[in-house]
């Protein structure tokens, strides 16, 4: 009686979690995984609207020959843009992480601060951001009062990096306002270290920037990580994103097998940051 009521009692668990899982199961499938398969369909056909429905002509990987193969297109608009993400996440990172830290501290105030770098995110919405970008808003002032940009020229000359520089530096406002999400997640991981561990630094003498490079850092590396990755895929779905306005012109077969070719590009960039920050941590552990 005892092993069959232990059955009945997992059973029951059972369908209770199932039960919980459900709804998110059911909406994966429809919203998440039934557009992927579809459109990963669609990049294999060319797509015909007609009044009657849609038209699929099987072209099998057509789309994707021409877009790697038959044309520069997206290698003209994928190249200046993978270098502003270049410049802008390490920016965006820093920026975060020093903001946090800051605001950790306890200060008058300090809620006030914290709403404010938060603020942007919530009103700066993609066409809200596309304008100000279209209107000149978001550069740095001093940049165009002590011609900084002229001397960043002469700098840099003819390189092929002269462009993304300088559209991120006619953007840099606009891109540390997408860093509040960043500000808030190296919050929540600045408070998780123990005080007891600046305490014991303090008395063996550690000085401040000892401190920050032996206890904070190391303590922030899996949140850094995370920003890392939150970042990098919020950089590539920038509203100011030459590829996503590519994506929307042309058919929808075209599109698709556009599309595919961008995530598998995040993908692969995803997974050597991912793997050059976790080669990085191994080695600082057996220093």
């Amino acid at each position: 009686m005892m092993g069959k009521f232990k059955i009945k009692s997992r059973t029951s668990r059972n369908l209770e979690a199932l039960m919980f899982v459900a709804p998110w199961v059911l909406g994966f499938l429809l919203f998440m995984a039934f557009p992927l398969v579809f459109s990963l369909y669609m990049s294999l056909h060319k797509v015909t609207v007609l009044p009657t429905g849609l038209k699929y002509d099987f072209q099998g990987l057509k789309y994707y020959q021409e877009i790697l193969f038959g044309s520069s297109a997206f290698y003209d608009n994928l190249i200046p843009f993978f270098q502003e993400i270049v410049i802008m996440v390490p920016v965006i990172i820093v920026f975060s992480l020093f903001i946090a830290i800051m605001l950790n501290q306890n200060f008058p105030g300090r809620i006030l601060f914290r709403v404010v770098f938060f603020l942007p995110i919530i009103f700066t919405s993609g066409y809200v951001l596309t304008e100000f970008v279209n209107q000149g808003e978001g550069t740095l002032g001093f940049l165009e009062r002590f011609s900084i940009g002229e001397y960043l020229l002469d700098f840099l000359g003819d390189s092929s990096w002269t462009k993304p520089v300088m559209d991120v530096l006619n953007r840099f406002v606009l891109v540390l306002w997408y860093s509040g999400v960043q500000i808030l997640i190296f919050l929540a991981g600045r408070q998780t270290i123990s005080k007891s561990s600046y305490e014991s630094a303090r008395i063996d003498g550690a000085s401040p920037w000892e401190v920050f490079w032996k206890i904070t850092l190391p303590a922030m590396s899996p949140f850094i990580l995370l920003n890392l990755i939150y970042t990098v895929v919020d950089m590539f779905t920038f509203p100011y994103n030459p590829i996503i306005e590519l994506i929307n012109t042309g058919n929808y077969g075209y599109n698709s097998a556009l599309a595919w070719i961008y995530f598998v590009v995040i993908a692969c960039f995803l997974s050597l940051i991912m793997l050059l920050f976790l080669r990085m941590n191994r080695s600082r552990r057996y220093r």
